[in-house]
């Protein structure tokens, strides 16, 4: 593994981590965001392995993620998913407002699952 790879699994688990933290302190919000941001960094890696691109915006992450994976039979249709189904979860914790400005524990919860396996299954593929 690149150490490039390295850093951007490391960040990933960083971000898992506060996850953890924001959903036990009642910020079901931020934790659902952090859950998307752990994926983001794994899909990093997994794109830096692939290819050596480092790409810097969620656009660009998520579509040659999902050009990498689509060759890959390692992801499952939901961690094929995750990453952009995830991002909804951080618009709603960075920009809404009012009623429609709410992540439920249930979904920080199920996304935060998901980030976890979505790491695992690239750390599982690029070692």
């Amino acid at each position: 593994m690149t150490p490039e790879a390295a850093a951007f699994l490391e960040k990933s688990e960083e971000f898992l981590a506060k996850a953890h933290s924001m959903l036990a302190g009642g910020w079901a919000d931020e934790a659902g965001r952090a859950a998307y941001l752990a994926g983001f960094h794994a899909a990093q890696a997994f794109i830096f392995e692939r290819s050596g691109k480092l790409l810097k915006t969620h656009a660009g992450v998520q579509t040659e993620f999902a050009r990498l994976a689509k060759a890959d039979t390692g992801f499952t249709t939901e961690l094929r998913r995750f990453l952009g189904r995830a991002f909804n979860l951080k618009k709603v914790a960075d920009y809404e407002t009012g009623l429609a400005a709410v992540v439920s524990v249930a979904q920080a919860e199920a996304a935060m699952a998901t980030a976890r396996r979505f790491r695992a299954t690239v750390v599982s593929l690029i070692h």
